[in-house]
C-alpha cells in the first residue's frame, strides 16, 4: 500500500508542476476569452493536484510511512509542509483572478494585473522548487534534529 501512495503523491507532484508551468506558457501573451477559459482549466487541475497531493501526502506521514514523530524532527520536512502552504496562500490570487476573466464575455486584462499574475505564478513554481529541495535533503536525512 505504502508504494501506491508514494506513486499518487508524486504523480500530483508532477501534475501540479505541469499545470503551473502550462499557466505560465499562457500567461505570456494577453489572454482571449478561449485563453481565460484554458487557464482557469488549467488552474483546477492545479488545485485538485494540490489537493490530492496535500491528503496523500498527510497519509503517508500518519499512516504509511515512517511516522509523524519522525517526520516532524525533520527540518526540511517541516520546511517544505510551510513552504507549500505558502505556495497554496499564494495561488488564491491567480486562481480569483482566472476565474474573473473565464466569467467576464469581452475580456479585458490590463498589463498590471497581467504582470502581478505572472509574478505570483513564477513565484508559486520557484516554492515548488524548492519544496523539491527540501524533499530531497529529506530523503537523505539532511536536517533531522531527532
Amino acid at each position: 500500500m505504502s508504494i501506491l501512495f508514494a506513486f499518487l503523491h508524486h504523480l500530483a507532484a508532477f501534475a501540479l508542476v505541469g499545470a503551473l508551468v502550462a499557466q505560465m506558457v499562457l500567461l505570456k501573451a494577453e489572454p482571449t476569452p478561449e485563453g481565460a477559459r484554458r487557464i482557469a482549466a488549467i488552474d483546477a487541475l492545479y488545485g485538485a493536484s494540490a489537493g490530492i497531493l496535500l491528503v496523500v501526502g498527510l497519509l503517508r506521514v500518519f499512516y504509511f510511512e515512517k511516522g509523524a514523530a519522525y517526520y516532524f524532527q525533520s527540518a526540511p520536512f517541516i520546511a517544505k509542509l510551510m513552504l507549500f502552504l505558502a505556495v497554496g496562500l499564494l495561488s488564491i490570487y491567480p486562481t480569483l483572478t482566472f476565474r474573473r476573466w473565464r466569467k467576464q464575455s469581452a475580456l479585458t486584462v490590463t498589463a498590471a494585473t497581467l504582470r502581478s499574475v505572472r509574478r505570483v505564478v513564477h513565484l508559486q513554481l520557484a516554492g515548488v522548487v524548492l519544496i523539491l529541495l527540501f524533499a530531497a535533503m529529506m530523503a537523505r536525512g539532511i536536517g533531522f534534529f531527532g
